[in-house]
């Protein structure tokens, strides 16, 4: 067994080591990982290099001398190895100063009392559990507070009130009253994190099965205000001669959990968080007819890049495609709304692509209200949308469609350079064949090809 390995190992070394922190936690609670944290007083990375050479064959060690830290990968397991350390912090940064300690230190340095748990792997009290924060008694009271004083523990390293809210939505926890309250009056100090520590703990609050937990802890810590402004503004409700509209932050919540039920895809989840993050920017009152957020899907995927700039969220094929169900989530609710032609579902198929499903599922997630007889409504309409969908996609093969004309077929036709002409040849049969003019098939677009170039004084 690698625990015994590890203490064997140690006690070959003459280093006292234990197992702490996240892997006791989690196998206390029946939590799966596959993350093992060692400590032992003395060097780390030489006892990493000792347990390495009980593996056949024998896995690298990587080891970071600054840190005394070393790390072990197996095919199902990342171990990781520390000497006990101290540290002390300076204002304006949340790297330490480190020197060599004791266990009794290393459980002081923990961010919360569930995770400075350790296990001993000596031999003589092998499997001695070590408590002295009573975290055992907060686990069992799903309980999260800090083992030193909260702002002291905040403000040496201010990533912790993230973890603490990730851990409090991962693990269905409650924040100690004074914990929280230590949060709130740090809050500030969040500004010293890097960006890319806080879309780390973003991502994985967006991850856990309830996320509205995690970002309305974020909301009223004030941390949220600090990180992601934008999300803040949708909050709050406004009312003229007596005619209010929804709090969006809440309904975006909302929107997020349901979408939550359907799929772990990050980039869904991130499009269920943004869907609406333009309202503030397009709110009107409009008199007789009360609030409105015109044109918030386009507004909302403008700010799409800006947003995931300023989080530190990757610029590629994920923010294009957050983007794109920003921008198109409007379109399948409006067709519940009119007399919907072939035209409208087609347009709709073809601009959604391959990422349809998603589409459809961030739709379905944005049908929220408290009258339950209103949302069973708009979703047997919703579900009707999908059965035309459905129909027009199995008759006509829109999506990941191109025309069947190409750009190619036309500059070899009529002799033409690539250039504008061209491009107004081939919007046209895509338009033709998307509005049911002429049916999606090669001979019926070369012949509109035919007639169009004709039209535009092309031969």
């Amino acid at each position: 067994m690698i625990l015994e390995k590890i203490g064997i190992a140690a006690t070959t070394l003459q280093l006292p080591c234990y197992l702490i922190g996240g892997f006791v936690r989690d196998k206390i609670i029946g939590r799966p990982t596959k993350d093992i944290d060692v400590v032992c007083l003395g060097d780390g990375i030489a006892l990493a290099e000792a347990v390495a050479a009980t593996f056949s064959p024998r896995p690298e060690v990587n080891f970071f001398k600054t840190f005394g830290t070393a790390q072990i990968k197996t095919s199902d397991l990342e171990i990781e190895f520390v000497g006990a350390r101290k540290e002390s912090y300076t204002h304006n940064s949340r790297k330490p100063e480190i020197e060599p300690g004791t266990l009794e230190d290393d459980q002081n340095r923990r961010d919360f009392t569930i995770n400075a748990l350790a296990i001993s792997l000596n031999k003589v009290d092998f499997g001695k559990l070590v408590d002295p924060f009573n975290g055992l008694q907060d686990m069992e009271a799903q309980l999260l507070r800090t083992p030193l004083a909260p702002e002291k523990t905040f403000s040496d390293d201010p990533l912790r009130m993230m973890r603490g809210i990730r851990f409090a939505a991962q693990l269905g926890y409650t924040i100690v009253p004074e914990t929280f309250e230590a949060i709130r009056q740090n809050a500030h100090r969040i500004k010293i994190v890097s960006g890319e520590r806080i879309a780390d703990e973003l991502n994985k609050i967006l991850l856990t099965p309830t996320p509205s937990v995690g970002f309305d802890l974020l909301y009223k810590s004030g941390l949220l205000k600090i990180i992601f402004p934008q999300m803040v503004d949708l909050a709050g409700a406004e009312y003229i001669d007596g005619h209010g509209h929804k709090d969006n932050f809440y309904h975006t919540l909302q929107v997020v959990d349901n979408v939550c039920k359907e799929t772990d895809d990050l980039w869904i989840r991130w499009a269920a968080v943004l869907h609406d993050i333009a309202k503030p920017a397009t709110k009107k009152f409009e008199e007789g007819h009360g609030w409105t957020f015109h044109g918030h899907e386009v507004v909302g995927g403008r700010m799409v890049p800006k947003i995931f700039t300023k989080l530190k969220l990757p610029q590629n094929e994920k923010m294009k495609f957050v983007r794109k169900l920003v921008e198109l989530h409007l379109r399948p609710i409006s067709l519940t709304k009119e007399n919907i032609t072939d035209s409208a579902v087609r347009r709709l198929l073809f601009d959604a692509g391959e990422d349809f499903e998603a589409l459809m599922m961030l739709c379905r997630a944005d049908i929220t209200s408290k009258n339950k007889q209103k949302v069973k409504r708009f979703l047997e309409n919703f579900e009707w949308v999908e059965q035309r969908c459905a129909e027009v996609e199995s008759k006509d093969q829109l999506r990941n469609w191109q025309p069947p004309v190409t750009g190619e077929i036309i500059m070899q036709t009529f002799n033409l350079p690539p250039g504008r002409m061209v491009g107004d040849i081939k919007t046209a049969i895509r338009e033709a064949i998307l509005d049911g003019v002429i049916p999606n098939d090669y001979d019926a677009a070369y012949q509109f090809m035919l007639n169009k170039a004709k039209e535009l004084g092309v031969s």
